[in-house]
């Protein structure tokens, strides 16, 4: 079994975390240093920081093998797994089970964020080919006109790349939504930025087929067996 996957199955992070903990010299198995890719065989043993992984608890027959959470983040809270960062969304959740973010949404934004002990989905979700769409409401410091609007649309050039094509729309004379189809980092308000607009608040209200509804800052809940179908369809391993 490939080693990161061995790691998330644990469900301390997702692989793309295990393989930065790997790469940054944080693994051992069998008491030498692990490399990114490495595979690890039955009764090695694996050392994260120097301690042993926790196993993740054996479930009953039907029940979820895992835990898949809708968060309205408050603004404040950083989406990072690491203790040491104050304000990370893994403390402020306090969950029993060890779980870890899908992607992220910058300390400054607010709004839905998923979170998950199964690390397996993660990379399908995140993946900007796949088109999984995400819907924000945006305020900004000077009028919504319709050439900001279509520019927004059309795509603009941050960290040396085009942003995709996506949908906006005005709802107030300082408000639009935004539909994306990508997580570059601070994408919208690098996006308004290169128009001369200042982002005065930020608020995911969509991921996929998940939507924000009437959950208060602040709280979550956890995911209905028709939203995990429709957000991973033919799926079983939940």
């Amino acid at each position: 079994m490939r080693l990161n996957k061995h790691i998330s199955d644990s469900g301390l992070c997702s692989r793309r975390e295990a393989d930065r903990l790997i790469g940054a010299g944080r693994v051992s198995v069998n008491g030498r240093r692990a490399g990114i890719g490495d595979s690890i065989a039955e009764g090695d043993e694996v050392l994260v920081d120097g301690e042993a992984l926790r196993q993740r608890p054996v479930t009953r027959p039907g029940a979820r093998r895992h835990v898949y959470i809708a968060l309205n983040k408050p603004v404040g809270i950083t989406c990072t797994t690491e203790h040491a960062v104050k304000g990370n969304i893994i403390d402020f959740v306090d969950h029993a089970q060890r779980i870890f973010p899908i992607g992220r949404l910058d300390k400054d934004s607010e709004g839905l964020i998923l979170l998950t002990s199964n690390g397996d989905i993660v990379n399908a979700l995140l993946r900007s080919e796949n088109g999984h769409e995400k819907e924000y409401l945006v305020a900004v410091n000077k009028p919504v006109t319709p050439e900001f609007l279509a520019g927004m649309a059309r795509g603009v050039r941050i960290h040396g790349q085009m942003t995709k094509p996506c949908r906006t729309q005005r709802i107030a004379k300082f408000g639009f939504r935004i539909v994306l189809t990508q997580g570059l980092n601070r994408q919208i308000r690098l996006m308004a930025a290169a128009f001369g607009y200042r982002v005065t608040q930020l608020r995911r209200v969509r991921i996929v087929n998940i939507r924000l509804g009437s959950l208060r800052v602040g709280q979550w809940r956890n995911l209905s067996d028709a939203e995990l179908r429709d957000l991973l369809p033919g799926r079983t391993d939940w």
